[in-house]
């Protein structure tokens, strides 16, 4: 499929989640066969004001196609910064419309622009007629109520390259069950891809939603975390009719310590084994013995300990 100018080698994608899709797991799911991967949200008023952590979150260096992904809610600043989000070469600016976290949405960003799809399309606007590379965005079916296709319809007509649904409206922020028909009426109204995004934890849920929405490409968030191996088993389902690869657990407990590695690699021991904690979590739940390794694994802050308790659980399995 493509996306603008942009050509992917396959429609199954890995959503942008602050503190989780950074640098080094971006790169595992792409392992594993994910499309297009974006970065974690990014302040579009951190990089105006020269934020260096904010900074850190762009690098997207050697990663293609990668998207980064900015929120804000003014459109002049919104435009301003995108000449610094283009120094770190990504093949898509993606603008966040949906984030339901208090904190962004208390100051009219993410889906609390979806209150006022008017400004909605003057940040689209004002974002694509600077940007070099296509503009996409993600929203949800609405702030309380359902007004995802009226705003999609503005977006489109403002430039989006494409539009992500996350079935939702902010007030059932993850809970219930993903509206699917949400994503199938958009599609059969907007001419632009559309992604849809919402409840695909297994592969079989990916080519359900396709099938069922008629949506170009799957965004897979949550059924990530701490289970990569989803992207690779989507591309079995598609090609071969079934899933061939499953994850026994001495491979789920390989897999962990080397994304502890690379994170410490990246960010040193302290910051990456902190970081770590929540994607071995993730990787591990569900295992005989799990809860008690997680205890366990919060409470080391050295990566030597860490690497033999890890190696002691992947033994108990063999």
């Amino acid at each position: 499929m493509k996306i603008g100018n942009v050509v992917l080698d396959n429609p199954i994608f890995l959503a942008p989640m602050a503190g989780i899709t950074d640098k080094v797991f971006r790169g595992i799911c792409r392992e594993y066969g994910a499309g297009m991967v974006y970065s974690e949200m990014i302040s579009a008023k951190g990089l105006y004001y020269n934020d260096k952590k904010t900074a850190e979150l762009m690098d997207v260096t050697g990663e293609s196609p990668c998207a980064i992904q900015i929120f804000g809610s003014e459109p002049d600043i919104m435009a301003e910064v995108v000449h610094k989000v283009m120094k770190y070469d990504p093949d898509i600016i993606d603008i966040n419309m949906g984030c339901p976290a208090p904190k962004i949405v208390n100051n009219g960003d993410g889906s609390a622009l979806m209150k006022d799809p008017a400004l909605m399309g003057r940040i689209m606007r004002a974002v694509s007629d600077v940007s070099p590379v296509p503009v996409t965005v993600k929203i949800r079916k609405g702030w309380e109520e359902d007004n995802s296709l009226y705003c999609a319809q503005i977006l489109e007509e403002n430039g989006a390259a494409a539009v992500t649904v996350h079935g939702r409206t902010r007030r059932e922020f993850y809970s219930g069950k993903a509206d699917w028909d949400v994503i199938k009426r958009i599609k059969a109204e907007l001419s632009i891809p559309v992604i849809g995004n919402g409840d695909i934890f297994k592969a079989e849920d990916a080519l359900r939603m396709m099938e069922y929405t008629g949506c170009d490409a799957v965004m897979v968030a949550r059924g990530a975390q701490g289970y990569p191996w989803l992207f690779l088993q989507i591309q079995e389902l598609m090609k071969y009719g079934e899933v061939k690869t499953y994850p026994d657990p001495p491979a789920k407990l390989e897999a962990t310590l080397r994304h502890t590695r690379l994170l410490i690699a990246d960010k040193g021991e302290s910051r990456g084994l902190k970081e770590v904690r929540k994607h071995i979590a993730w990787y591990i739940k569900g295992l005989r013995g799990a809860s008690e390794i997680k205890s366990e694994v919060f409470r080391i802050s050295d990566f030597a300990t860490l690497e033999k308790t890890l190696f002691v659980y992947i033994n108990s399995f063999l």
